[in-house]
């Protein structure tokens, strides 16, 4: 059993793919947590490795960095921004911008005016307020796209920082399975990997011999023939002495 841990928003379809195929005696148990919690469930052994955003602060962690989200603004349909596909920031300094307590973004600083209610706990609570025209939010596009509403759309907001996606590991728990991980994420092929789905040696052909260098025998024909013992090659046939000339003659 291999455990990976998944923060929300983070899709590794594609990736569980490869693993079936490459490692198909060896099944994923998915593991969903909170992005706050991610880190925890890797020390606690919950999981092996864990999919998050980055950073994942820890000197007992390894991480690596596999894709930044663009940044999106989720508005009602009928909202002005929404006709077209991508806007600056600043499109958005006239707007009430809600910032709920689990944001992964982490924008220093944002566009528009901070939503002035009480503190909102969740994505998925700001959201409600977006459906109800009270303010506008910005998040990873795939939380967009997770918190996807009938009524709602998603604009690309150009220059808005990214979310880093990264998959991170407790160093010392490393093994061949967090390798082969690790493998596939980075795209390696079969034949490219080290971990335990690595292909196996191929086998000699031969004691000691290059493959390709087979044995002669058994073989017919005038390459074979007429070899000693001593695999030289070399007939074991007596040439006829050339006779002398008789004297006198």
């Amino acid at each position: 059993m291999f455990r990976l841990a998944l923060v929300p928003g983070v899709n590794p379809d594609r990736w569980l793919r490869v693993w079936q195929q490459r490692l198909p005696d060896v099944p994923v148990e998915l593991v969903h947590t909170s992005p706050d919690q991610a880190v925890e469930v890797l020390r606690s052994g919950g999981a092996d490795v864990a999919l998050v955003r980055l950073p994942a602060l820890g000197d007992d962690l390894s991480t690596i960095s596999l894709y930044t989200e663009a940044t999106v603004v989720v508005v009602p349909k009928d909202h002005v921004v929404s006709v077209v596909d991508e806007i600056d920031a600043a499109d958005l300094d006239d707007e009430t911008l809600v910032v709920p307590l689990d944001d992964q973004l982490h924008w220093a600083d944002p566009p528009g005016t901070p939503f002035a209610g009480d503190p909102v706990s969740t994505t998925a609570d700001a959201i409600d307020l977006v459906a109800a025209g009270v303010a506008v939010i910005v998040l990873p596009q795939s939380l967009g796209r997770l918190h996807q509403r009938r009524g709602l759309t998603a604009r690309i907001v150009r220059d808005a920082p990214g979310s880093a996606v990264g998959l991170a590991w407790v160093t010392d728990r490393y093994d061949d399975l967090t390798e082969e991980f690790i493998g596939i994420v980075r795209g390696r092929t079969a034949t490219s990997s080290r971990g335990r789905g690595a292909p196996p040696p191929p086998e000699p052909t031969g004691r000691g011999r290059k493959p390709g260098a087979g044995s002669a025998k058994g073989t017919s024909g005038k390459g074979a023939a007429g070899k000693s013992k001593g695999g030289t090659g070399r007939s074991t046939s007596k040439m006829p002495n050339p006779r002398k000339p008789r004297p006198g003659r």
